[in-house]
Formats: C-alpha cells, sequence, structure tokens
C-alpha cells in the first residue's frame, strides 16, 4: 500500500440510525484533535426518531473535515465516504467528489436491503460507480468473527462494526486509537464484555488496513499549527454550557437553569446538570414556560437566571421575557434554532429566529440579541451574554443553531485566571434622593441606565416589582400616559447604550468594493467562500457580527464605505431587511433554507455571480 501526505481531507460516515455513525465520528474527530489536526464537524440526524430500518429517512451521518492548516468549515464534499448499507450510500452519494473513495459495508447490500433503498442492483456490482474508488468491505462478518472471543450474543457483535470501521479509518490516518480504547472500556465499564467486544472490533478494523491486499492507500495529515496553548474539542452546547458555569465563577454569583428538553438544545441541560459542584442548579421543568419563569424568579431572588430552549420553545417563552424586561432584571435566554415554523424540522438547522428575537414579544419589549459564531465562540459569548445581563439588567438572548450546536471544533482552553470579573452590584443601602429613607427599586445608574437590584429580604430595602408599568424611580405602579412614555424611551435607551466592540473589517487589499457581512454560524462558510474569491485575485471584504441588538456603533459606516453588501443567511433575509430599514441602504440578500448550512462553494459561486464585471476584468477563467 502507498502512504500519502495531503494537506486536508473530508471523511463522512453514513449508516443507519442505530450504526452508531454519531459516535464513530465523534471518536474519530477526538483522536484527530489530539493528534494536532485543525477540524471542523457536521453530524446530520435523521429527522424522524425511529424511521424503519435500511430506509433513507433513518440515515445518521457524521461529517469531518480535518486539515494541517487552519480549515473554516466541515467541508463541502467528502473525499471518502464510508457507509453502512445501500440506503446510506444512496442518500450520501450525490454529496461525494468525483473520484473519491467509497468504503461500503458489503455484508448489508442484501438483495432486501437494496430494494428498501430503491436500488434495482447492487451498485457495488453494477459499474453504477465507476468514476469512484470502490471498497467493499464485509465489516459484519469480520466483525462477528472478531468480537467472538468476548463472548458477546450475534446482536451485541454485530453493533461493533461500527468501531471495525473506525480502527480502519484510524489506520488509513494515523489516527491513535489508544484513547478510544480508554474510553470504550470507561462507556462500558457495567458490561466489561460488551467494551472487550469493541475494542476488538476497534483493533480487527485497524488490522484489517494493516493486513488485507488492497488499494486503500494510507494518507499522513500533518498536524496543524496552532497557537501554542492547551487545547481539546468542543461542541457548541458544551462551551455555552461551560461559559455559563464560567460566568457563574467571573460573578461569584450562583447560577440556576430552568430548562424544558428540547432538539437541539438539550445537552446545554444535561451537561449543567454535571457540574453542581460550581454552584450550578438546574431544574427540568413541566414546559417551555415554567422553565423561563423558574430562570427569572432566581434573578429576582439573587442569581443569575439561565434558560435554554429551540425555536417554538422560544415562543412559549415571550411573555415572561417581557415580563424580565419589565421588571428589569438579568435573564440569559438560549436558544439553538432549528428548522420551522412550529415543530418544524428539530434536526436540522437554521437562523430563522432572528426577528422572533428582535420583536416577539407584546409591546415595546427590548432585548440584547448575542450570536456566537462557532462552537469555541459559544465560551466567550456565554460569558459576554452575563456582562451585559448583570451590568443593563436585561433579558439576553443567544442566537445559536443546530450547526454550532452539534458540530465542534478544537478550543484552547483558556487560563481561568485570565477570565474577566464583573460583579452584581447589589444594592446595599436606600437610595431615595427625597431624602426618605426609602428603597426605589426603579431609580437608575446614570450611565448604564441599569434600575438597581435589591436582593429580596434585605433590611431597609423592601420593594414590590410586577409586570405592570412602574413610576419612575419610586417604582410603583403607574398608569399616567407621560410616565408610561418615560420608562418606554428609558428601556429603549437602555438597549441602544449597551456597550459592544466596533465592527472589524476583513478587507486584506483595502479596495474591496464588495462587503460580505454574517452572522452566527456563515462565519466559516462565507469565510472560505472569500478566501477562494481572494485565490482568483478578486477583492472582497469580509464583516461578522456578534451583537445584533444593540448592532456596533460603526456599523453604519462601514456599510456606507461599500459598493455592494451581500448578507448571507440561512432564512429569507431576516438581517437584510433589519438593515434595510435602520440604515436605509439596499442590502443584497442571500438565503438558503434547506435545513443545511451554506457550502463554501455556494458563497465562492453567489460572490463570482455578484462580482461578474471585475470578473471578467481581472481575466479569469
Amino acid at each position: 500500500m502507498a502512504d500519502n501526505t495531503s494537506e486536508r481531507v473530508v471523511v463522512r460516515f453514513a449508516g443507519d440510525s442505530g450504526d452508531g455513525m454519531q459516535l464513530t465520528g465523534e471518536r474519530f474527530a477526538s483522536s484527530t484533535a489530539i493528534f494536532g489536526n485543525d477540524l471542523a464537524t457536521l453530524p446530520d440526524f435523521p429527522a424522524e426518531i425511529r424511521a424503519p430500518q435500511g430506509t433513507i429517512p433513518g440515515v445518521s451521518s457524521f461529517q469531518i473535515h480535518f486539515a494541517g492548516h487552519d480549515i473554516l468549515t466541515p467541508g463541502d464534499r467528502p473525499d471518502v465516504l464510508v457507509v453502512m448499507n445501500p440506503a446510506a450510500l444512496r442518500a450520501n452519494l450525490k454529496d461525494l467528489r468525483s473520484g473519491g473513495v467509497i468504503i461500503a459495508n458489503s455484508d448489508e447490500f442484501s438483495k432486501r436491503n437494496l430494494q428498501k433503498a430503491g436500488y434495482s442492483a447492487n451498485p457495488l456490482e453494477d459499474d453504477s460507480l465507476d468514476g469512484y474508488q470502490i471498497h467493499p468491505v464485509a465489516m459484519t462478518s469480520l466483525t462477528e468473527g472478531a468480537v467472538a472471543p468476548a463472548g458477546v450474543g450475534k446482536k451485541d457483535a454485530s453493533r461493533c462494526k461500527n468501531m471495525f470501521a473506525l480502527g480502519l479509518l484510524s489506520w488509513m490516518y494515523h489516527r491513535p486509537v489508544e484513547h478510544t480504547e480508554k474510553f470504550l472500556r470507561t462507556k462500558f465499564a457495567k458490561a466489561p464484555t460488551v467494551a472487550e467486544a469493541n475494542v476488538l472490533a476497534l483493533h480487527a478494523g485497524w488490522n484489517y488496513g494493516e493486513t488485507i491486499e488492497s488499494s486503500v492507500a494510507r494518507v499522513e495529515i500533518p498536524p496543524a499549527q496552532l497557537p501554542p496553548g492547551k487545547y481539546r474539542q468542543i461542541t457548541g452546547n458544551i462551551a455555552l454550557a461551560y461559559g455559563i458555569v464560567a460566568a457563574g465563577r467571573c460573578t461569584r454569583m450562583p447560577v440556576v437553569l430552568g430548562s424544558y428538553p428540547i432538539t437541539p438544545a438539550s445537552s446545554i441541560l444535561h451537561e449543567l446538570s454535571k457540574h453542581k459542584n460550581f454552584g450550578i442548579t438546574t431544574i427540568q421543568a413541566e414546559d417551555e414556560i415554567a422553565a423561563v419563569g423558574a430562570a427569572l424568579g432566581a434573578s429576582y431572588g439573587g442569581a443569575l437566571g439561565v434558560t435554554t430552549t429551540s425555536g417554538p420553545g422560544l415562543a412559549l417563552k415571550a411573555e415572561t421575557i417581557g415580563l424580565a424586561v419589565m421588571t428589569e432584571l438579568p435573564l440569559i435566554i438560549v436558544d439553538v434554532q432549528r428548522g420551522g415554523p412550529s415543530t418544524g424540522l428539530p434536526t436540522k438547522t437554521e437562523q430563522a429566529d432572528l426577528l422572533q428575537a428582535f420583536c416577539g414579544r407584546n409591546g415595546e419589549s427590548p432585548v440584547a440579541v448575542l450570536a456566537p459564531s462557532s462552537p469555541a465562540d459559544c465560551f466567550d459569548t456565554a460569558l459576554e451574554a452575563a456582562r451585559i445581563a448583570l451590568t443593563y439588567r436585561t433579558p439576553v438572548i443567544i442566537l445559536s443553531d443546530g450547526m454550532i450546536a452539534n458540530g465542534s471544533e478544537p478550543w484552547r482552553i483558556p487560563d481561568a485566571e485570565t477570565l474577566p470579573e464583573f460583579s452584581a452590584g447589589f444594592a446595599t443601602a436606600p437610595n431615595a434622593s427625597d431624602g426618605s429613607g426609602d428603597f426605589w427599586p426603579y431609580r437608575r445608574d446614570p450611565t448604564s441606565l441599569a434600575r438597581d437590584w435589591a436582593i429580596p429580604g434585605t433590611p431597609g430595602l423592601e420593594h414590590r416589582i410586577g409586570g405592570l408599568e412602574k413610576a419612575d424611580g419610586k417604582g410603583g405602579i403607574s398608569y399616567d400616559p407621560e410616565n408610561h412614555d418615560t420608562m418606554v424611551r428609558l428601556r429603549q435607551a437602555k438597549i441602544e447604550g449597551i456597550a459592544v466592540p466596533d465592527l472589524e473589517v476583513d478587507d486584506p487589499t483595502g479596495d474591496a468594493d464588495v462587503l460580505v457581512l454574517g452572522w452566527g454560524s456563515t462565519l466559516g462558510p462565507i469565510g472560505a467562500g472569500c478566501r477562494r474569491v481572494r485565490r482568483r485575485g478578486l477583492s472582497v471584504a469580509q464583516a461578522h457580527l456578534r451583537s445584533l441588538n444593540p448592532m456596533p456603533a460603526n456599523l453604519g459606516d462601514v456599510l456606507n464605505s461599500y459598493e455592494r453588501v451581500i448578507v448571507p443567511e440561512m432564512n429569507l433575509g431576516q438581517l437584510s431587511m433589519i438593515l434595510r430599514a435602520k440604515f436605509l441602504i439596499d442590502i443584497v440578500p442571500y438565503t438558503k433554507v434547506s435545513g443545511m448550512p451554506f457550502k463554501a462553494e455556494e458563497v465562492e459561486q453567489m460572490l463570482l455571480d455578484h462580482m461578474t464585471p471585475e470578473y471578467h476584468k481581472a481575466g479569469v477563467k
């Protein structure tokens, strides 16, 4: 067998939802991170909880892009496709690059399974896959033979075939297997025979690559030159959970998470429930309304209240978020967006909750809105959300999405000593300006416009708050028209006055006419698309928004400095509409609502289409 060196490769594992493709991909990604490559992953879950076995609706896949240099996306098209049955082949073949490698579990290409996938003949044998490198491997039978010494039953033995596939791919790309072996023995500690079977299957796959006479080539991807530090692989949801834990530590406040399980946000609840030792209290409520109510109640009591959800759950929390606006209490709401409306596409990604985050409450009800741009950025975004929520006494909505939540990348673990410190700044003494010695709960800091926040039960600071309009300063219930006008404008001014960093623009040549502006998870595809266009000799500028409300103070000047501004987003143009209304600029939307993220090649082609005059002027073919 020949050994080759490559700078990058994209591998996709695909199989039935019961074949363990997510575990296989995650373990491969983990060993890749340990090896030192840069990486990005894209898990794709079937929409149906339990589709009929061997059918296309039940196909689950995990794609990983890893390289010896920095990368921005999980890759457009796989170079290697591992398929565990015919349905997985049929569902994913259209994405495989021309000449790509197919490693197929030939044992599962039975007549019945072929029919389930809609094949009239075996594609591994009828030359229909000419143009690809096909490697049929009898994974099921080889696995069953390899794990026989463990003494597991036939069903458990067959289930280990995903570890066989992992072992073979680990051999192909020089990935270490020791950590996966340790992981398996820990995961199946209560079932040692199952653990042993999985380990045997893992090594059998590796040894198959070593010994079989095959044309499969080993490929070496050198480690990436990343900034020095200690790294780990992390998903967006785990990074958000860690960011929330860090926020509690930085503020020295207890954190209370009120949550109702919902895809794809649930793993934040699962992770935070493990960290009671850091002062984290998790409440799995009976519904979304109770969950956000518990979080807001915790904030009223002096904790940092957090609630997590996804699309339809955010709608159910709307009234309580409005209550948080009226009571002017800190509250962090994490919305991991998915395809909608209603229950929509629970396992697919979208960015279509932006207008809901902006406007989805009754009355004038402004809140701060942030959007992380990558899995690792979720950690910093959670800290920033806590800073804003506590400093300005306001709800903050974090708009993550399915791609960020489930995707992963290397994360440089920060030094805890370098994390920012900020305090709740609780009121400790009466503050009335009339000399009465009373506590006025709506007396404000003149800079932040945040009201004083007193923990209930503090002697001398007794007060009431609620959902009815408050009198400016004293906080009593007020139906005075002028007071209502004043309070509405004060709450709006408070949000508009939140300090956020200026927008930075990546414009290497300084002569670009076109600016691509993104938000959230589109950062990677936009960045990769811009790189490709620049390699063609064309100039394009790129900028990305984390703070969506308020927007950076220099945003208007940035937008006005380019002839054309293009906004790619996974909705029908929600940010484009906001920017048009706010800055009176003819924004060009570029939208996608397929439930899948942009590909770099899509962004590249879009830019070439919009830069046609420059494209031909440069003489590039």
